[in-house]
């Protein structure tokens, strides 16, 4: 072999050496990479996809505790559709909740946020004040807003007293449990969505301010314009986590008022709770849980749907 050919080989043998090398290499990383997400893959299989599998398995059948398990085919999902009432006020009083929270969350989020997007001294300390309730556990912003509602010695009618009027016994009022439940749920996640349109505020270019300055525009009439168009990817964001939020609500009925008085808050998660856990019929709790997924899923995606008629700058 000349040495002209040596000086050609070499250097193709030594690339098909390092490329051998790199190929290993990548191959072993890859391994590491898939030891080190393994926690979460198995977590996420045996705690989350396993159980929802079986579920949806079991609401073909009447599993239950008092006695054996056979499959039944789509009786569940025909009993709640035309033989379980309940079912249907379950229905009415998660919309009833859902269209009560959504409007209110997000006004008074979005009304705190342009408040709070101030320079003025002390305005973290509001904004940490708002954003507290979010970190706050369920049930113990549920246990001191039931106390604070209580009839005889609740805060509320305490104040209600010293005015001379007598506070109603707001947990036991047919009309009035559901609103109540409706304001302390407000108040306990407000402050998520206002972070949420603050970030979005805070994000808005100057220049269009500006510009809208020069033209004579008044305050009204940016916010209209601009301001709102601007951030309404973070409205329609903080809109459908609200109406899922909304529709899977229960720490603060079980808590609060136990699906009453009567049926008046007897929410679909609540009803689920109670078919599984009370009555111990799994497979009818089952069929409910997935009734309430697909309702979830269609909303969404009525939503989803609709957003390019009102969420601006989207390709």
């Amino acid at each position: 072999m000349s040495s002209i050919q040596r000086n050609l080989t070499l250097p193709n043998n030594r690339f098909t050496t390092v490329r051998k090398k790199k190929g290993k290499l990548n191959a072993r990383d890859s391994w590491f990479g898939y030891l080190f997400i393994s926690p979460v893959v198995v977590g996420y299989t045996v705690f989350m996809l396993v159980p929802i599998i079986w579920a949806f398995v079991m609401s073909f059948t009447n599993e239950s505790l008092m006695g054996a398990s056979r499959f039944i085919g789509l009786d569940n999902y025909a009993r709640a559709f035309s033989e379980d009432p309940l079912f249907w006020t379950s229905i009415g009083n998660t919309l009833y909740f859902s269209a009560g929270l959504i409007p209110l969350n997000l006004l008074l989020a979005l009304g705190l946020a342009v408040l709070l997007n101030k320079k003025i001294p002390g305005i973290g300390l509001f904004r940490t004040a708002i954003f507290t309730p979010v970190i706050t556990s369920i049930v113990v912003w549920a246990i001191v807003w039931k106390y604070i509602f209580a009839t005889d010695a609740g805060l509320i009618n305490q104040i209600l007293k010293l005015f001379g009027v007598t506070g109603p016994a707001w947990l036991y009022n047919f009309e009035l449990a559901m609103p109540v439940v409706i304001v302390i749920s407000v108040l306990k996640n407000v402050g998520l969505n206002m972070v949420i349109f603050l970030a979005a505020l805070q994000d808005v270019p100057a220049i269009y301010y500006e510009a809208a300055k020069i033209d004579g525009a008044n305050k009204s009439r940016t916010f209209w314009s601009i301001t709102l168009p601007m951030i309404s990817p973070s409205i329609f964001l903080a809109l459908v986590l609200t109406l899922i939020g909304s529709l899977k609500v229960f720490t603060q009925i079980q808590v609060m008022t136990d699906g009453g008085p009567g049926t008046s808050t007897h929410v679909l998660v609540y009803y689920i709770y109670k078919q599984a856990f009370k009555n111990f019929e799994f497979g009818y709790a089952s069929s409910i849980a997935f009734i309430l997924f697909f309702l979830v899923l269609v909303l969404t995606l009525v939503q989803w749907n609709l957003r390019k008629r009102w969420v601006y700058h989207e390709q």
